[in-house]
């Protein structure tokens, strides 16, 4: 997986939400958020929060993922390798507000 992605644990993801451990139990289990272990310690990407909200755009990308046959690892590794027809990674296009084109590579995959 790509290795400039900067990695939150969940009590990092809490404070940054100003949201408590539970609430971001939450989040995952709604797929607001996405996490993998790492180390034996769930983390999420940094670039999931957007402020002190996970990033609007994600939910339903990885749900749609997640009908295609994504596990979490998968999903996040997706969203951070670049796809021929977008010309860069997909995260960057959610992150700068464009997810129609992400969502329509994406639906492809089922």
């Amino acid at each position: 997986m790509n290795e400039s992605i900067e990695w939150l644990n969940l009590p990092d993801v809490a404070e940054r939400l100003g949201e408590t451990p539970g609430r971001v139990s939450r989040l995952l289990d709604e797929r607001a958020l996405v996490s993998v272990r790492r180390d034996g310690i769930r983390v999420v990407p940094a670039d999931f929060i957007d402020g002190d909200r996970p990033l609007a755009s994600l939910r339903g990308t990885v749900i749609l993922l997640g009908d295609a046959g994504f596990d979490d690892e998968e999903i996040i590794a997706w969203l951070y390798t670049e796809e021929p027809e977008l010309g860069h990674p997909p995260i960057q296009s959610l992150l700068a507000g464009r997810k129609s084109e992400v969502r329509r590579v994406a639906a492809a995959l089922l």
